[in-house]
């Protein structure tokens, strides 16, 4: 999943403390020498130097630091709050007030967060080095991970961008030719999704990525202002900013990105060579090319991020899927509140407490008929503590059903360590907080469906391939797209990639990662990586790549726990409180611990790893390397 974790990341609040002190004994300093006779100013210089030195105000203290963390904390506490609320406004009611208020108080969270930042750099310069507590240390550090213009125009100009972009976004609709009704998002989607025309795949795809364009000027507007503010901090720009947040430096997490992505390349080339063969097989040679990039609108989604719509088409003739989950929730005309109610009982089976009261009052689990909302996903924490909530637009269908199960996630994680101290209440790296719902979905078993009563059939072992065919649609398929979206906007913040170049550098990644192509050449002026929410929202992706082999970490040292025999991807732990206790003691670590100790503490590991993700699709991966031997075969013959 690549729902937002928060309605805004969480970032820093705190008013900048004076930097500076002992301006009236520097002006003293003066006075003194200016008095001072000709016969006496070697001496009066010396003196004055005494005295000054004697002045001088002393480096922070221990004591001033700890003051200035207490500070720090209890005004990002509120300022958040009002932030979060503001933004769930403009996110549920869209319109230019909505808008220019979470403009405002963008404005006022980022002035803060970058003072606070400032001063971070202060309390926790070497005047206190050793002095200081790991835990205020860390504080300390977790602050200067922001952005700060100092020019009051520019943070105005700033929170407008953002908040103008993601409304741009909400309400892009695609407006056909001939008079035909105008189609949001949504429903481009499902066209995407279940159509097997490639014309109206291409339209489709086309009228959607066409709108981005009209916010092209203001992203690159918005870039150069965010670079600005990551450079005041001492970062080289924005995209080294996001890199530092990993507790390891920037270009070592660069490196540790492409590490993960050689060590789980040739299963996606696997995965990605077997649907060449079964799309070239539906839509013939002159849609599909034996060699060379894929076109991106053949893969049942916007992004070509999952393929698990294209499942019918990519099914084994022999051992396909058990169970189709759209249709049993269909049939029982599933409500957007009994999906979320599902999801729920597997968290509390765990021993986690029920959702509170608050939660099922303010969230949105519909998409109103009134309005236009941002429907993408997202789960919130208003004020740090009970106030959380998701929004969603849910349909009955099984993709649905694992994205709540994700969203919870967040929702559980908030609740778990919302008695951490203001600046640890986050996943221990934002990895972290984007797997922990997506490992609870990895439980979604043919075993766990009977035993909640969506599943009336014992499960069939003979059926595992198209389940694992299924689950690596969107497990394995999105992994070169969750790592390529964030090298594009690094080398866009370095200045690598100008504008002018957006769609040829996006285009060129894809290529290279994902091996899929744009269906049609783009036009002077396109903006294609515009057309995904996280671009215009500024929402960093590293996350969802790192999240993607997390939750296969997290989902096998848990199997463990649970004292699960068998195949990895057989095992669900629903209704295992053991397995609970480990991961809420994860949980409830926050942010306080660098990520490795958190990563230990549930796996006994403590760097990021592929193997469990190979380990859990390793029959799928021998499968799929005899089936393209034989596509191979049947070419040539």
């Amino acid at each position: 999943m690549d729902t937002k974790p928060l309605g805004r990341a969480l970032v820093p609040i705190a008013v900048l403390l004076a930097l500076g002190a002992g301006t009236a004994g520097a002006q003293s300093n003066r006075q003194a020498q200016a008095k001072a006779g000709d016969k006496a100013k070697a001496g009066a210089r010396v003196a004055a130097k005494g005295k000054a030195a004697a002045r001088a105000p002393a480096g922070p203290s221990l004591a001033d630091a700890k003051r200035f963390l207490a500070q720090t904390e209890a005004k990002f506490d509120r300022l958040n709050a009002d932030q979060a609320r503001a933004d769930w406004v403009a996110a549920n009611f869209i319109t230019g007030d909505t808008e220019a208020i979470a403009a405002y108080f963008g404005e006022l969270q980022l002035d803060a967060a970058g003072q606070a930042a400032l001063a971070a750099r202060r309390y926790g310069g070497r005047d206190l080095a050793g002095s200081l507590s790991n835990t205020d240390a860390r504080k300390l550090k977790l602050l200067q991970l922001t952005l700060m213009l100092s020019d009051p125009k520019e943070r105005a100009a700033y929170a407008a961008a953002r908040a103008a972009l993601t409304g741009a976004y909400g309400k892009a609709k695609y407006c056909p030719a001939g008079g035909r009704p105008c189609m949001p998002l949504g429903e481009l989607e499902k066209i995407l999704a279940t159509s097997r025309d490639p014309a109206k795949l291409l339209d489709a795809w086309s009228g959607w990525h066409a709108q981005a364009p009209a916010y092209r000027d203001r992203y690159a507007d918005f870039v150069q202002l965010s670079n600005k503010g990551a450079r005041e901090m001492g970062y080289a720009d924005t995209g080294a900013l996001w890199r530092s947040g990993y507790d390891m430096p920037a270009d070592e997490f660069a490196f540790e990105m492409e590490r993960l992505w050689l060590q789980v390349k040739p299963l996606y080339e696997a995965l990605h060579e077997y649907t060449r063969y079964r799309l070239r097989a539906t839509y013939g040679a002159g849609v599909v090319p034996l060699t060379g990039p894929i076109p991106a609108h053949l893969f049942g989604n916007m992004w070509s991020q999952t393929w698990d719509n294209i499942y019918p088409l990519l099914q084994p003739k022999s051992g396909a899927a058990s169970f189709d989950l759209t249709k049993a929730l269909e049939r029982r005309k599933t409500t957007p509140k009994q999906m979320t109610e599902y999801a729920e009982r597997f968290y509390t089976s765990l021993g986690m407490p029920k959702l509170p009261a608050t939660f099922w009052e303010r969230s949105l689990l519909a998409k109103p008929r009134d309005r236009d909302v941002v429907c993408h996903a997202s789960a919130w924490t208003i004020d740090g503590q009970d106030d959380v909530r998701i929004k969603m637009c849910i349909n009955p269908t099984a993709e649905d059903f694992a994205v709540i199960h994700h969203e919870l996630g967040h929702v559980y994680y908030f609740l778990a360590y919302q008695d951490q101290p203001a600046l640890f209440r986050n996943g221990a790296n934002d990895g972290f907080h984007e797997a922990i719902g997506d490992t609870v979905a990895l439980s979604i078993t043919p075993a766990y469906l009977k035993r909640i009563g969506l599943m009336n059939d014992d499960p069939d072992p003979k059926a595992d391939i198209g389940d694992l065919l299924r689950r690596a649609l969107s497990k394995v398929a999105v992994l070169p797209w969750a790592y390529m979206v964030d090298r594009w906007r690094w080398d866009v913040y370095a200045g690598t990639t100008p504008p002018a170049d957006y769609d040829r550098s996006w285009w060129q990644l894809r290529e290279q990662y994902m091996g899929i192509g744009r269906p049609v050449p783009a036009l002077p002026g396109g903006f294609d990586a515009g057309a995904k929410y996280h671009v215009p929202a500024d929402v960093p992706y590293a996350r969802y790549f790192l999240a993607h082999l997390l939750q296969f970490q997290f989902h096998r040292a848990l199997c463990r726990e649970a004292g699960h025999e068998g195949p990895l991807h057989a095992c669900s732990i629903y209704g295992n409180e053991k397995a609970g206790r480990k991961l809420r003691a994860m949980l409830e670590m926050g942010a306080s611990k660098p990520w490795p100790e958190a990563l230990k503490a549930i796996s006994g590991e403590d760097r990021i790893d592929g193997g469990a993700l190979l380990e859990y699709f390793a029959p799928l991966k021998a499968w799929l390397d005899e089936q393209n031997r034989l596509l191979a075969a049947q070419q040539k013959g």
